[in-house]
């Protein structure tokens, strides 16, 4: 995978360049504005864009503008510190391909920048519950009728409902493993599943669509599922 990085933080930009080399990803331009990532975009043949979006001058959202107009298509991602809605708003419309948090875990953002790479909309386990509220017109804290599985997830087993719920919440495969003791794997297999049984290409999809029939912040912890 070949990635341009644009950050004008140069501190920020050295530290992602060498954690995505390091794990295998050529970073082939790595620049401090978003003038000078359109014009670099234009000259390379970059898979993915990695951009940031509170920039002096042209800002992310502007230059993802930039980049649409100027016929550059690969997929860009925000990577930010910026959990405004309007940010992530402005950015999805845009035509981002997902919005990842500068926080994020090490090993957690190649694994991201390839699912956005293969087509698939990556948003930061933090900010699901926003996206779904953007999308459905929610307001957050707003009462949420628990437990009884909405019509969509009639198809579901206790476990994969179990799971969903843990997915609304933002948590991780890892995450997810550790609170119902159960091994990653069971838990990539009972995703794999989900998002089959639900017609979804990511679980941020199924998260928003979990968080949008009031799974979720708001959900009881379960006992133990049966049919691990």
């Amino acid at each position: 995978m070949r990635v341009l990085l644009i950050d004008d933080h140069a501190l920020v930009r050295k530290g992602i360049e060498e954690l995505l080399q390091s794990r295998g990803v050529q970073v082939v331009a790595a620049v401090g504005s978003g003038e000078e990532g359109v014009r670099r975009a234009r000259e390379l043949s970059a898979d993915l864009i990695l951009l940031d979006v509170k920039m002096p001058g042209m800002n992310g959202i502007e230059t993802l503008k930039q980049l649409r107009a100027s016929g550059v298509g690969a997929p860009v991602v925000m990577l930010t510190m910026s959990r405004e809605d309007a940010d992530l708003s402005a950015a999805l419309r845009a035509g981002a391909q997902g919005y990842l948090l500068k926080d994020i875990e090490p090993e957690e953002l190649v694994p991201a920048l390839e699912a956005a790479l293969h087509g698939n909309n990556v948003v930061a386990r933090e900010l699901v519950g926003t996206l779904a509220r953007l999308v459905g017109g929610k307001e957050a804290g707003s009462e949420r009728a628990v437990r009884r599985p909405a019509a969509p997830f009639a198809e579901l087993t206790p476990r994969e409902l179990e799971i969903l719920e843990c997915i609304a919440d933002g948590s991780s495969n890892k995450m997810i493993a550790r609170e119902l003791d159960i091994t990653d794997g069971t838990v990539k297999l009972h995703v794999k599943a989900i998002l089959r049984k639900l017609g979804m290409r990511s679980r941020v999809e199924a998260a928003v669509s979990a968080v949008e029939h009031g799974m979720g912040k708001n959900r009881k912890k379960l006992g133990p599922a049966p049919g691990v």
